[in-house]
């Protein structure tokens, strides 16, 4: 059973956060000004334990979720990942379990015991090549060559191919676009570039720091011939170009500049175990207390029915000047 929300738009996807803590601090999700050493992040009772999150995943691939991937903050920070991806590559139904880090932790040795315990893909978040650059962007002096070993270490261990994201912001990265499509033309793996958006209400985000889809193609196919590909699935959120030569392709997400909120089908829970209609929502649904509370699988089932039957969320398509403004939860609290 597949459950629609008010705009015709399927559960398909769940994102999972399992935690809220990162070891990075790039400026434009968890700066150091706000995320400090005084910055009260989750205490570990306040977590979703392993086994919630399996409950609660099983429930809502009765309503149509397939593809479950797991992100943070850090998600490698959380001790014996292991145990969890095991559970849920359990779930009947389930078709693909993915995970998005940002490398530092991804050894050669993490890598294979991940994919052991049933992990299918991995992402890996990479804003440049340029070391300086790289150490400036993650503001916690991590150098690049660990990220890039950890792509290898996961191609090794059969995650492949690896996806690598790129958030792109004015005056800051630019020239990296061209520079990693470059270094990954031709090894399987897919460069995506993300326009730099308004998440959370920290990263101090303006339009005037967005490089759109449209300038970062250019840059591109200054480089290359491209030709657009179709999407793989429905809801997929990059837009897909191939390079003309057979080399492989790269995506660029355009949430700023063209929203696709009318074909997004996922649904993001928190550590905490609140669940989130949209990236950019403000309020959550709280199903760490029914899970508590000793609410039935049907009593939970009937919630996660209701509350995305009931979903309208189309933040990015009805953006203005005004919006940005508005208060919501930040993107080191789902994940993205």
């Amino acid at each position: 059973m597949t459950t629609h929300d008010t705009l015709g738009r399927p559960l398909h996807d769940l994102r999972i956060s399992v935690t809220d803590r990162c070891n990075f601090r790039c400026p434009y999700c968890m700066p150091k000004e706000v995320f400090g050493r005084d910055f009260a992040f989750l205490h570990r009772e306040e977590l979703l334990t392993f086994e919630e999150i399996a409950r609660l995943t099983r429930l809502f691939v009765r309503h149509g979720v397939e593809k479950v991937r797991l992100t943070g903050g850090e998600p490698l920070l959380r001790r014996d990942l292991e145990k969890l991806i095991e559970q849920l590559a359990a779930i009947e139904g389930l078709h693909d379990v993915a995970l998005t880090t940002n490398g530092s932790l991804l050894t050669r040795e993490k890598a294979r015991s991940l994919k052991a315990a049933g992990l299918q893909r991995v992402t890996v978040s990479l804003d440049a090549l340029d070391d300086a650059i790289f150490r400036a962007m993650n503001d916690v002096d991590f150098p690049v060559a660990r990220v890039l070993d950890a792509i290898d270490f996961a191609a090794e261990a059969g995650l492949a191919p690896v996806k690598i994201d790129c958030v792109v912001k004015r005056g800051v990265n630019e020239p990296e676009v061209v520079a990693l499509a470059r270094r990954f033309r031709g090894t399987g793996h897919i460069v995506r570039f993300i326009e730099y958006m308004d998440v959370g209400n920290s990263n101090g985000w303006r339009m005037a720091d967005v490089v759109s889809g449209r300038e970062i193609l250019e840059l591109l196919q200054r480089e290359w011939p491209l030709v657009p590909a179709g999407p793989q699935y429905f809801g997929e959120v990059a837009e897909r170009w191939q390079y003309a030569d057979g080399a492989g392709e790269v995506g660029i997400i355009t949430s700023v500049t063209q929203p696709f909120c009318g074909t997004c089908t996922r649904a993001r829970l928190a550590a905490d175990g609140k669940m989130y209609l949209c990236l950019f929502a403000n309020l959550g649904h709280d199903f760490r207390a029914l899970l508590r509370g000793g609410a039935s699988d049907s009593e939970i089932e009937s919630v996660i029915a209701r509350v995305w039957g009931s979903r309208d969320d189309r933040y990015s398509d009805q953006r203005s000047e005004a919006t940005p403004g508005l208060r919501k939860v930040e993107m080191s609290h789902i994940g993205g």
